[in-house]
């Protein structure tokens, strides 16, 4: 399993979007400029957050993007699905059912699921409850209050200037 570089994208710009005050809003040029990546690939995924509601567009000459909910409220495993879509990583084709070995039909019918496929989505199942466990706002606590002053003004600096 390996998430696009679009989930990094998305949690990268998300977390500078945190410090943005009350109506402000910021365009997908500084964000990419920010990181040094291309403005195409980040409008796409922006799409996709802005589908999955965790930001929303504001159009006109201030426009841009701002979170559409608190930082607390919005999940790793959130921002994961709205990248990278709902479905389970592990997809079972069931090919049991094509084993030349398999002779007794009640073995794969739908009354007794794949236990690889169980087990597999149970593994998947922790994985997304750990993501759902932490959140934007705690990103910003954790990594924010070891950034120097410095850091905190020039990241102040970049807010003002949008």
């Amino acid at each position: 399993m390996q998430f696009s570089v679009g989930v990094e994208y998305a949690f990268h710009s998300l977390f500078y979007m945190i410090d943005l005050p009350p109506g402000t809003t910021v365009g997908i040029r500084p964000l990419a400029g920010l990181h040094g990546i291309t403005e195409s690939y980040l409008s796409k995924i922006f799409s996709k957050l802005r589908k999955a509601g965790i930001v929303r567009s504001i159009a006109g000459v201030k426009g841009g993007y701002e979170l559409a909910r608190p930082a607390g409220e919005v999940t790793f495993w959130d921002v994961v699905e709205a990248v990278e879509g709902p479905s389970f990583f592990f997809q079972c084709a069931e090919i049991r059912q094509k084993n030349i070995f398999e002779d007794e039909p009640a073995a794969v019918s739908g009354k007794c699921p794949c236990l690889i496929k169980v087990v597999m989505q149970e593994a998947e199942e922790a994985f997304r409850d750990k993501l759902r466990a932490r959140t934007l706002g705690w990103l910003h606590e954790q990594v924010r209050g070891g950034f120097s002053e410095k850091k905190r003004q020039a990241m102040a600096a970049w807010v003002r200037s949008l």
